[in-house]
């Protein structure tokens, strides 16, 4: 754990991640064709996304996710306010078409994770992590010290990668106090640290990660510049005294309205010019893709009570909550940030 944090991979591992972020993409999509025969009722009558709703009794914010994962794939598009099959659906993935592939898909539709995104769609509800029986939803398995543990070192490989690919792209040289919320093993404070001689970082997680993180900060060498506080972001004011928040790959996990929470905790515990950094898998403003993120889209809400956000529709949260000068910056693996200011 001690090689640099500022060292670049020689080689892009971004056709990696996505083997892994969308793995449960093909099952929503085995699901649509075979159990809702989703596009063979489309193309008969296009409609919005509440007739959808109405039409297939789904929630709203799965829904979100199938109908952008949809987009993303080339399936469906957005006319006028209404979605309709495109060209390739209407041949290969309407009943009536000589072309029609459903029967090859058939035999699939009992795989465990097409049935768990059923309930998700018609629940709204997470399914057990890896559709796992013995296994919680990731929030409650988080409680676990075994699968903490597991989970937040599976997060933390991934974060070598991610942070550095950030770090090198952010305006924070004048910033000095990082507060990482929900920060898992540490990572990107540490990272970010080592990019930034002058900042120092606190990482607030609750436990039994907080002190997960605590033994991986040691292990990198960075105990003098990163603390762990012991905290829950929804039921206690975030800590003052720091000029950076940082959510990273966190918003994701949540529903709108915890979303738009936080970042009004964040507002109010910054200082006057303080800012608040957003590290995620960003869908684009019309929320037609890129593929990579709907497809890790279907993963978030299969497990979690969240999924990927638009550009836009952070952008919009931000300044409503009275946040300015939102910046777009570069990242890895389908990753980017968005930066703004508390005037």
């Amino acid at each position: 754990m001690r090689h640099s944090l500022t060292a670049a991979a020689a080689t892009d591992p971004t056709t990696l991640y996505r083997y892994r972020d969308g793995l449960y993409a093909e099952d929503l999509l085995i699901l649509a064709l075979v159990r809702m025969d989703f596009f063979t009722a489309l193309a008969a009558i296009p409609t919005d996304m509440e007739g959808l709703c109405a039409r297939h009794q789904l929630h709203p914010r799965p829904a979100d996710v199938l109908i952008t994962l949809f987009r993303a794939m080339g399936l469906i598009e957005l006319h006028d306010g209404r979605y309709a099959v495109t060209e390739t659906a209407r041949e290969h993935l309407v009943s009536s078409s000589p072309w029609f592939l459903g029967p090859y898909y058939e035999s699939l539709v009992d795989r465990p994770v097409v049935k768990d995104l059923l309930r998700v769609l018609q629940t709204d509800k997470p399914a057990n992590w890896g559709s796992q029986s013995a296994q919680p939803d990731w929030h409650k398995a988080m409680e676990k010290p075994d699968f903490a543990r597991q989970f937040t070192q599976a997060m933390d490989c991934r974060g070598v990668f991610l942070a550095r690919a950030l770090a090198e792209h952010l305006p924070i040289q004048q910033s000095r106090s990082l507060l990482d919320i929900a920060g898992g093993s540490g990572i990107y404070a540490c990272s970010l640290c080592a990019h930034f001689p002058e900042l120092k970082a606190t990482v607030l997680e609750k436990p039994p990660v907080d002190t997960i993180c605590a033994q991986a900060i040691e292990a990198r060498g960075f105990s003098d510049r990163v603390q762990v506080v012991a905290g829950d972001m929804l039921s206690q004011p975030l800590p003052r005294g720091h000029d950076l928040h940082l959510y990273s790959n966190v918003l994701h996990d949540w529903d709108i309205p915890i979303v738009r929470e936080l970042l009004a905790r964040s507002f109010e515990a910054l200082p006057s010019g303080g800012r608040l950094l957003i590290h995620d898998a960003f869908l684009n403003r019309d929320k037609s893709g890129p593929l990579h993120v709907a497809e890790y889209s279907v993963m978030l809400m299969h497990a979690t009570q969240g999924r990927c956000y638009g550009v836009g529709e952070i952008e919009s949260w931000l300044q409503a909550t009275g946040f300015t000068d939102c910046q777009e910056l570069p990242g890895g693996a389908a990753r980017s940030g968005l930066i703004a200011t508390k005037p």
